[in-house]
């Protein structure tokens, strides 16, 4: 009769749990062992027991020598990978070094330019096409906020005219009725925009 195919999950019966943990084992420490004579590996292995007994196997040597000689490659491998993570990261800075040096220098000869210094005799005529047209921008720009902010004054001025006259009107027809008392006729204050309070 075939053996049907073992689902792989924690078996609950306990007897057959460690009748299972010891032929398994077993196969496992066997397998190692052929692994060692056939191929001539170094092989180690280590098994827990779930009642916190040890199972080792050590081919050539003994496990602590094993051990020893698996944290040296460890250690030589993380070195040569932190060796090669340095060289990455020193080729990275330098490409970015090597970008920045340019855009410093485009950035001194737009200023130079900009300033009108000697050297605007020596650009090409797509260069001096180029700052045309950035000087263009820079003078609407120029223009535009220039004229925000008078049109800001204009309306804080007119806002201050509005009350003016209406602190003027207030004045010229206040009068006193028969029984002496000042009658000021009733008119809208205005909001000023700057403010925000009523005068």
């Amino acid at each position: 009769m075939a053996r049907g195919k073992v689902q792989m999950r924690r078996i609950e019966n306990p007897v057959h749990r460690q009748v299972t943990f010891c032929k398994r084992r077993m196969g496992l420490l066997k397998k190692a062992k052929e692994l060692s004579v056939l191929c001539d590996a170094d092989i180690g292995v280590i098994v827990f027991s779930p009642h916190g007994k040890i199972y080792e196997l050590a081919t050539n040597g003994n496990m602590a020598g094993l051990i020893e000689r698996y944290k040296s490659n460890l250690q030589e491998a993380q070195i040569e990978s932190s060796e090669q993570n340095i060289s990455q990261v020193s080729q990275v800075v330098q490409q970015e070094v090597l970008f920045l040096r340019q855009e410093v220098d485009l950035l001194q000869n737009s200023l130079r330019y900009m300033y009108g210094d000697k050297y605007i005799n020596q650009m090409n005529l797509g260069e001096l096409q180029s700052l045309e047209s950035k000087l263009e921008a820079w003078v609407h720009n120029i223009r535009t906020t220039k004229m925000q902010i008078m049109s800001k004054e204009i309306e804080m001025l007119k806002n201050k005219e509005g009350i003016l006259k209406a602190a003027n009107i207030i004045e010229q027809t206040s009068i006193l009725d028969v029984g002496g008392n000042i009658m000021i006729p009733q008119v809208p204050f205005q909001l000023t925009t700057e403010s925000n309070y009523y005068f």
